[in-house]
Formats: structure tokens, sequence, C-alpha cells
């Protein structure tokens, strides 16, 4: 069983900058899953942003955020991270942390584990 638990939203303007965190906690091995940020606005689909592997040895990106958005993780700390810069209003979302065994998956049905989420709201 793993707990997830966001932190880090808020309100920024368009250009400005977010740092989200996702500290995991519970009877795991942190380095043996994999880490996905998620995001979804209202009435849309929760989609994809980027992921992270077990070992750190690949990361993925959404299209939308290649470029901007930087995912990392530190195991010591049980913690993941995403930095977030030159926000655009489309960004405006809950964003969820998930996990998984080892590797990244795309499909948010593929994480077994997820937080309660984070308000990021970037106004034009």
């Amino acid at each position: 069983q793993v707990q997830l638990v966001e932190s880090g939203g808020g309100l920024v303007q368009a250009g400005g900058s977010l740092r989200l965190s996702c500290i995991a906690s519970g009877r795991t091995t942190f380095t043996t899953y994999a880490l996905g940020w998620f995001r979804q606005a209202p009435e849309k689909e929760r989609e994809f942003v980027t992921g992270i592997s077990w070992d750190s040895g690949s990361t993925a990106y959404a299209d939308s955020v290649k470029g901007r958005f930087t995912m990392s993780r530190d195991n010591a700390e049980n913690t993941v991270y995403l930095q977030m810069n030159s926000l655009k209003p489309e960004d405006t979302a809950v964003y969820f942390c998930a996990a998984r065994p080892l590797w990244v998956t795309r499909t948010p049905s593929g994480y077994n584990y997820w937080g309660q989420g984070t308000q990021v709201t970037v106004s034009s």
C-alpha cells in the first residue's frame, strides 16, 4: 500500500513557475515504483503529463509540456517533484501524483495508487 500526498499548487500568472511535490509513504519500497503526474481540467479526461521510472533511467513527457516541465525524484526523501516553467492558462487543472511498479505508462488505469490532487491555476 502506498499513500501519496501532493503539494505546491496555487495561482500563478502566465509565464510564471510552480514546483509540485509528491511524498510517498506506506509499507512499500519507493525505489521499486514508477511515478507519474497527471492532470484533469474541468469537464476533461485525466491526461498524462510526465512520468519517471523506478531507476530514474527514463522520463516521459506529454508533448504539451516538453521543454517547460521537468520531473525528478529523490529516493532518499521518497519524493518526486514537478518543476513547471513558462506556465500557460491551458495548464490550469488539478494535478495528481500516481504510482505503479517499475515502469511508466501514459494510461491512468495503469496506476495502482493516487494522491488527492493539488490545484494549479494559471491566469492570463
